[in-house]
């Protein structure tokens, strides 16, 4: 099957403070370039892509994460043909439906049924097409009572929310979308997830940039990690653990921590897609220079997507022996019931001396863990709801 993305060896540079006063700057400026390899970099100039290569298949959706000045959004720029890349080869086959940028592409002065229609022929499709999505298109934005008031005096939210509604009503082959799930309200962005999720199963292409990696853990079967290059590629949810795994890095001080961690391990339960109230235990190895006495174990639970605190568990060491404080290597055991909606979550670890008000060891992120429900719930806890429902023998009164 051809891909229907195509990403291939893509670089892309950019000058920084680039302006010219006079003619002769502007020719002096251009004849210096021509002169200048396109792999090389000028003194003002930096990579902000580089040598990144995917591919997309049809009713497939592949994730796209990093940190901010990551290149996501030029990325999605050169998929759209809004840019050009340096080096390398992008292409997107067939009707491309984008939303890039909040109202992206929209005329301010044009209105909403104006804007639609407009769209629409960008896409390529004829006014009898576009005529017969219309409906459809408002009410699923929730604009109707604003389609033919100028676009300049939507909110932000309705305008990415008619953005999101164009891009997917008009059939495209390929859907590249940018942080479309970080607005509206909560049902909204429920429907552009179901929407994304009947995309794939009639086989349009999905490329999502987000910073909500819930929402890429349950849309993307394949994600990318970002740095201006590629710094890990494959099954989402390795991909997020490294994505995680480097954002703890370089929050973390170097030789702030007193005791040395060896090693972490899951003992058992794994990291990928555990079922909802699965018990979770993990092993940490370190050594302590001084006597483990009067202290606090403690693990932290955090929900990737916002980093919302979902747990904060404590344990005292002369609760759980041995009796005689020691120093030197030693084997730590914790184990949590994962009672957790289906997302992904990090496990940290922290300890802490209670005589020296000190931390040890300052959330040290010992586990990510991704976990899976047959059903969607919203919320954070895994409450096992149940029901039974039978039928009354005898009239109930009125």
């Amino acid at each position: 099957m051809r891909s229907a993305v195509i990403f291939d060896s893509v670089s892309k540079k950019f000058r920084r403070g680039e302006r010219h006063d006079s003619l002769r700057d502007l020719f002096a400026s251009l004849l210096s370039r021509s002169r200048r390899s396109q792999f090389n970099l000028s003194q003002h100039e930096f990579w902000a892509l580089r040598d990144v290569s995917f591919e997309v298949a049809p009713g497939e959706a592949l994730g796209i994460i990093g940190p901010n000045g990551a290149g996501k959004s030029t990325t999605l720029k050169l998929l759209t043909k809004l840019l050009k890349p340096t080096t390398g080869y992008s292409k997107v086959r067939g009707r491309v439906g984008a939303l890039i940028e909040v109202a992206a592409g929209f005329h301010p002065d044009l209105t909403g049924r104006e804007n639609i229609f407009l769209q629409g022929a960008i896409m390529g499709m004829k006014r009898t097409e576009i005529a017969a999505s219309f409906d459809e298109i408002v009410d699923f934005s929730g604009t109707a009572e604003a389609i033919d008031t100028p676009i300049k005096r939507y909110s932000s939210g309705m305008s990415a929310r008619l953005g999101f509604s164009i891009a997917a009503h008009l059939k495209p082959d390929a859907l590249i979308i940018d942080e479309v799930l970080s607005v509206g309200d909560m049902a909204f962005q429920q429907k552009c997830f179901n929407r994304m999720a009947r995309f794939k199963e009639e086989g349009v292409a999905i490329v999502l940039v987000s910073h909500n990696l819930h929402a890429i853990s349950m849309l993307c079967e394949r994600t990318v990690f970002l740095a201006s290059s590629v710094q890990a590629a494959g099954p989402t949810h390795e991909v997020i653990s490294a994505y995680v795994d480097a954002t703890a890095a370089r929050e973390t001080p170097a030789g702030a921590d007193v005791i040395h961690i060896a090693s972490t391990e899951p003992l058992h339960g794994g990291q990928a897609d555990i079922p909802a109230g699965s018990r979770l235990a993990f092993r940490v190895t370190g050594h302590s220079p001084q006597p483990l006495d009067d202290v606090t174990f403690g693990l932290m639970v955090h929900r990737s997507a916002d980093q919302l605190l979902v747990y904060d568990g404590q344990i005292q060491r002369r609760e759980i022996g041995p009796v005689t404080a020691f120093s030197g290597d030693f084997c730590l055991d914790l184990a949590l019931m994962a009672n957790l909606a289906r997302g992904h979550y990090s496990v940290a670890l922290y300890i802490y001396d209670n005589p020296t008000r000190r931390h040890l060891i300052a959330m040290r992120r010992i586990a990510n863990i991704s976990v899976a429900e047959h059903r969607a719930r919203v919320g954070i806890a895994h409450l096992d709801m149940t029901a039974q429902m039978q039928p009354v023998v005898e009239p109930i009164a009125q």
